[in-house]
């Protein structure tokens, strides 16, 4: 059975506390608190699985079109039923660019434009 994306949305907005998923960055020397504060979740971001970055963000931005980009990417190689913390497939600093972006109300219509690709967006 699929999971629609408001559904996965709805699923990821109720996680407040991630100790379950500190085995997946077990030797990280960045490691942060597995708490997560109230109106934030959990995210880990990476290409490698082994190499996995964890970030906080703030629910909010579940709204934003340029992180819903990242979730599409999550979906297509993950599918809507993934369990446990989100994972998106791309590197880091993707991530912390669209975060760095949103932060300074800059406004791009799609992650290839963010990222000074000349691909067009649609």
């Amino acid at each position: 059975m699929r999971i629609s994306m408001k559904k996965l949305m709805r699923k990821i907005s109720k996680v407040t506390h991630s100790t379950e998923y500190s085995i997946l960055q077990p030797n990280s020397p960045k490691r942060r608190s597995d708490i997560v504060p109230a109106g934030h979740f959990p995210v880990y971001v990476g290409v490698d699985q082994d190499r996995t970055e964890r970030f906080v963000v703030r629910a909010e931005l579940l709204h934003h079109p340029l992180f819903l980009e990242l979730l599409h990417r999550s979906t297509q190689e993950y599918g809507y039923d993934q369990t446990g913390v989100l994972r998106i497939p791309v590197n880091n600093v993707v991530v912390e660019r669209v975060l760095e972006s949103v932060k300074l109300g800059e406004s791009y219509s799609c992650l290839d434009e963010l990222l000074g690709h000349s691909v067009s967006c649609l």
